[in-house]
């Protein structure tokens, strides 16, 4: 329970380009929310939401964004509980591209002098499902470079048919532990660790029953994966997470027992151990994934049954 995603849009931090000056009221907007998080012992990972894009371009200047994530890692370099997760879901380029811009961003945030935690994503929107097939388990594994050996590869996972967490459905009960599996075993193979940044389902016994087992696939792998996050999309975006810690375990709370056989500014959310969901405020209204207090969606079903056993 000590851990949020914030995501943002960069455009906004930097209207004028990568290397541009941060929009002082932005920068202090987001400044505003970090603290807050971090003064309550919980961590921040601040998130460019931006598919690796800026203003509808996909981002190609390694340099700028060297530039821009030192810029911005030195303003969080002091406080150990940010960390530092440096674009969301990138999509339509190639695995070597993604990783070389996700490395480029390593560098910035090294450069600043910041040690904290790094968030590198895949492209295909960083599947996990895809990780291996879309090519990033290749390109990941011979070129993430960090210094500090402080980097998690974010991968994200819906339950639909078509994996976009667009709908309630879930194809089964077994399908996140299916689209799990297969970077469950890269990880492993290679010694890295996943984060699962993006989860989701809707309230009905199928998906209840996917996401409960897809949880316990990830607690029985000994640490290789660090956590997972339940999330909905909109702007500005607020999102939460279990809270990692840099340089070790990311649960808190006790673990369900799993068996084999078995508002940005305003925006609430609620954590739960090894889980998180965004409640979304009162902008998503009836959306399924709404766990907004008091009559959220998602609240009579997922929150009893799905995310407090893992309290």
């Amino acid at each position: 329970m000590n851990f949020f995603r914030i995501p943002f849009a960069m455009e906004r931090l930097t209207p004028s380009g990568l290397t541009g000056s941060f929009d002082a009221t932005y920068l202090a907007g987001l400044k505003t929310i970090v603290s807050y998080v971090t003064s309550k012992g919980a961590y921040a990972a601040i998130d460019p939401h931006n598919y690796l894009r800026f203003n509808g371009a996909v981002i190609t200047d390694k340099n700028g964004f060297t530039t821009w994530w030192r810029n911005l890692a030195n303003e969080f370099k002091s406080n150990s509980h940010v960390i530092f997760d440096l674009n969301n879901e990138p999509y339509g380029i190639s695995a070597t591209d993604a990783i070389s811009m996700m490395q480029a961003g390593i560098t910035g945030v090294r450069a600043s002098g910041a040690t904290q935690l790094i968030f590198v994503e895949g492209t295909s929107w960083t599947g996990a499902a895809t990780w291996v097939s879309s090519g990033n388990g290749d390109a990941y594994k011979a070129l993430i470079n960090d210094p500090l050996g402080n980097t998690a590869i974010e991968m994200h996972q819906y339950l639909n048919s078509d994996g976009s967490g667009s709908e309630p459905t879930c194809v089964s009960t077994s399908i996140g532990v299916e689209r799990l599996t297969a970077a469950t075993n890269w990880l492993k193979a290679n010694n890295l660790k996943g984060f699962l940044g993006e989860i989701g389902g809707g309230s009905n016994d199928v998906c209840i029953a996917a996401i409960k087992n897809a949880l316990c696939h990830m607690q029985q792998q000994g640490g290789t994966w660090l956590g997972t996050s339940f999330q909905r999309f909109g702007y500005p975006y607020l999102r939460s997470a279990n809270g990692p810690k840099p340089s070790s375990s990311l649960s808190a709370g006790r673990l369900y027992r799993c068996f084999v056989s078995g508002q940005l500014y305003g925006i609430p959310v609620i954590l739960i151990a090894r889980i998180s969901w965004w409640a979304a405020g009162p902008w998503w209204g009836t959306y399924f994934t709404s766990l907004e207090p008091p009559s959220g969606a998602a609240i009579p079903r997922i929150l009893p049954e799905a995310l407090l056993p893992f309290v």
